[in-house]
């Protein structure tokens, strides 16, 4: 278990469970499924399975003005902006193009974190940042599978998803507890998350008869709620070990695994540049993770 006590094996882990939602998000739009309903599948399995695993173990439940405000504004940020984004633009997207825009987060961090004085990551640091991010927007220009470009006008809805996560990644850090446990953090979040979800399925986001489209995908659901409890635990871990500039690297891993996934599964085809690119975010990514290790 040591390769999760380390920034660079949490982030590669992480990182690597980020990338399976993507064309799990597919699968789930291609069967019908509503953007709310699918949205809350992963806070809402999440909520209870690591809830109940936490009462059972009789841990403490913290629920004072500090950790509420935690949850609520880090469960907008982090979970259901961005997850209805996804499901929202991953149909004109695709998975790949989808997980690439979480790629252009790293920056965005980097800049709220440096402007407000969290931290100023080394010079190797922001080379392999810029490295990723050029790997990044040589995907995005490609505008995703060959003879199917996407329009500028989802593009630029898809670009409101790293928006939102840069600003939750540097809100954590602001905002964490004093010493407050991560996975009771993660736990919270969820279930802020979930009933922020909930509510948008009750106001018009599916209903009833969305909620029963999850029965004809069940094996999705199940490998969604298996992966997202290990993120959310994992995620929060690399948030307190890393923070949040090597944390905001995930999106790069991600969306190197969503688009060689995409390809296998979906048939998606991207021009050479991508693939150009892709090599880019590994090599970024790599060269992040050692200068954090011998920063």
């Amino acid at each position: 278990m040591s390769w999760l006590n380390t920034p660079a094996g949490l982030l590669i882990t992480v990182g690597a469970l980020l990338g399976l939602n993507f064309p799990l998000a597919r699968l789930a739009q291609q069967a019908g499924v509503p953007v709310a309903v699918w949205a809350a599948v992963l806070p809402t399995g999440s909520a209870l399975i690591l809830g109940g695993w936490w009462l059972a173990r009789r841990r403490a439940v913290v629920l004072d003005g500090r950790h509420l405000r935690y949850f609520a504004v880090n469960a907008l940020l982090s979970a259901a902006v961005p997850g209805a984004l996804v499901m929202t633009v991953i149909g004109h997207l695709g998975s790949g193009l989808t997980a690439m825009l979480f790629a252009l987060s790293p920056l965005l961090t980097a800049l709220l974190a440096t402007a407000l004085g969290l931290r100023r990551p080394s010079r190797p640091e922001w080379a392999g940042i810029a490295i990723g991010m050029a790997g990044a927007l040589l995907v995005a220009a490609a505008r995703g599978e060959v003879g199917r470009p996407a329009a500028p006008l989802w593009l630029a809805l898809g670009l409101l998803i790293p928006c939102a996560l840069a600003l939750g990644n540097v809100y954590r850090t602001l905002d964490w507890p004093p010493g407050a446990e991560p996975t009771w953090l993660s736990i919270g979040t969820q279930v802020a998350a979930a009933a922020m979800l909930a509510l948008m399925v009750l106001a018009g986001g599916g209903g009833a008869a969305g909620v029963a489209t999850l029965g004809g995908i069940g094996w999705v659901v199940l490998a969604q709620v298996a992966a997202g409890c290990c993120f959310v635990v994992l995620y929060f871990r690399l948030q307190a070990v890393g923070g949040p500039v090597t944390l905001s690297q995930i999106g790069v891993v991600g969306a190197g695994v969503a688009v060689a996934i995409g390809a296998a599964a979906f048939g998606e085809r991207y021009p050479p540049q991508v693939w150009l690119g892709l090599a880019l975010i590994v090599g970024g990514v790599g060269l992040t993770a050692w200068a954090r290790r011998h920063g």
